[in-house]
């Protein structure tokens, strides 16, 4: 659930970014003296939901083997977000990082760790975090190498930020993938969905199902070396495996007959 199965607001409706609301990490996302912005759905529906439950659900079942008991597994998004925030914490604690927004390492304000407009109006992604991938970036943008030495100077960071702003405006955003490609600069183009397969690393590792026939998803993740996967396949209208599922629990034939007989919109 959202909000979890107890508290004042446990039976209210919400959705990821209200429960992504109230954890401080939408207050991080987006620039400075505009308002947030929502991360689609990924942080709290899937990452601090979706993702912690299954770990919930595996870590239940390994104790089950274990006890021989069984138990409720709660994973609320409210509280799966927090428990992906302990760097920014941790760095909140040390005062590394400012409830600021758009002023902090990983946010967009570092230099070297946002995206770029080039020259065709497309985008480029850096995140040359550490000194030996940002002297690479440096070099690569033909920029003087002593300038590692303030790397991490923020003082710098706007003045920095604008001559790399103007850098990668003299080229088109395929132009500079392909003159970084193969280095360590940490710097990758920005793909929309329909690039997103054809992208070489993509396509290598079959990320994406291509098939005309079939539309875009990708396939299943993580791969273990021991149990193949089933390519996903067409997407089944609704309604279209009733009776094959019903079936599989030895329901009552005649009805499934009957069901099998209703518009597909009603069967269920």
């Amino acid at each position: 659930t959202g909000w979890g199965q107890d508290g004042p607001w446990a039976q209210t409706a919400g959705h990821d970014i209200n429960y992504l609301a109230i954890t401080g990490a939408l207050h991080a996302m987006g620039e400075a003296g505009r308002p947030p912005v929502p991360p689609l759905n990924l942080v709290a529906d899937y990452g601090g939901g979706t993702m912690f439950l299954l770990f919930g659900i595996l870590s239940a079942l390994f104790a089950r083997g274990t006890t021989g008991k069984g138990q409720v597994v709660d994973a609320a998004m409210i509280e799966g977000v927090p428990a992906m925030m302990g760097l920014i914490h941790s760095m909140l604690a040390r005062g590394t990082w400012t409830e600021e927004r758009g002023a902090n390492w990983l946010d967009g304000a570092a230099p070297f760790y946002r995206c770029y407009a080039c020259a065709d109006g497309r985008y480029i992604s850096v995140g040359a975090l550490e000194p030996q991938f940002y002297a690479i970036l440096l070099d690569r943008l033909g920029l003087p190498a002593d300038l590692a030495q303030t790397q991490n100077d923020t003082k710098t960071w706007p003045s920095r930020t604008r001559e790399f702003a103007d850098l990668f405006l003299t080229r088109t955003r395929d132009e500079w993938a392909e003159h970084f490609a193969g280095t360590d600069a940490c710097v990758a183009p920005v793909l929309s969905f329909a690039e997103a397969p054809r992208h070489p690393q993509n396509a290598a590792r079959e990320v994406f199902l291509t098939d005309a026939d079939v539309p875009l998803q990708a396939m299943p993740a993580p791969r273990f070396s021991g149990t193949p996967c089933a390519e996903p396949a067409a997407p089944r209208p609704p309604g279209g495996d009733t009776k094959e599922v019903l079936a599989e629990i030895n329901f009552d034939e005649d009805l499934l007959d009957q069901i099998s007989a209703l518009p597909a919109d009603r069967q269920s």
